[in-house]
């Protein structure tokens, strides 16, 4: 699978309650929701972050990890361990967002006048539905893959967001200057 699709968001300001559902030791749902000002309710609208007016197109910055494999391995490793222990995403999430950060870095590295939105659904994107129109399915719950999902576009005119949205792009552009990211 390619890293870098073009899209075209499904706005739908209803998946940022998902932030506030209820799940597993988390009653009052992601720990984020109005703390991290990347996150709902601080993170602003996609059309509010992207100029979708703007004849370049929008990608959607893909990582996709095999799940399968990781599950595989982790009961291979501790048979003892239950379905939510070997499923648990602090074994596997944060090599997942590596390498999104380093495909985010490929990307910008060829796109630089492009902004990265981390958090698409934060700001009202629904990824279900946006990859399903760009012909990728995503398991839910995940058995096979899951996907790390960032979105790029031309910045909105004047907005100028003061928060933590994009902590990693200055850095990542000293990083990766004049290296051959592919």
């Amino acid at each position: 699978m390619l890293p870098f699709y073009r899209v075209k968001p499904v706005i739908d300001m209803k998946v940022r309650g998902l932030c506030t559902k209820p799940y597993y030791n988390h009653p009052k749902g992601c720990p984020n929701f109005n703390k991290k000002p990347g996150c709902p309710p601080e993170c602003p609208r996609i059309d509010d972050l992207i100029d979708f007016d703007n004849p370049m197109p929008i990608y959607a910055i893909i990582n996709e990890f095999d799940f399968k494999g990781h599950c595989d391995r982790m009961r291979a490793k501790h048979p003892e361990w239950s379905k939510r222990q070997v499923e648990c995403c602090l074994y596997w999430q944060g090599t997942a967002r590596k390498s999104l950060r380093r495909l985010i870095a490929a990307f910008i590295f060829k796109h630089p006048h492009y902004d990265i939105v981390t958090c698409p659904e934060g700001a009202g994107v629904n990824l279900t539905e946006t990859m399903a129109y760009a012909g990728i399915d995503l398991e839910w719950p995940p058995v096979n893959y899951t996907f790390q999902i960032a979105l790029a576009g031309i910045p909105k005119g004047e907005f100028q967001y003061k928060g933590d949205l994009y902590p990693w792009r200055p850095s990542i552009r000293k990083k990766w200057k004049g290296k051959n990211l592919g």
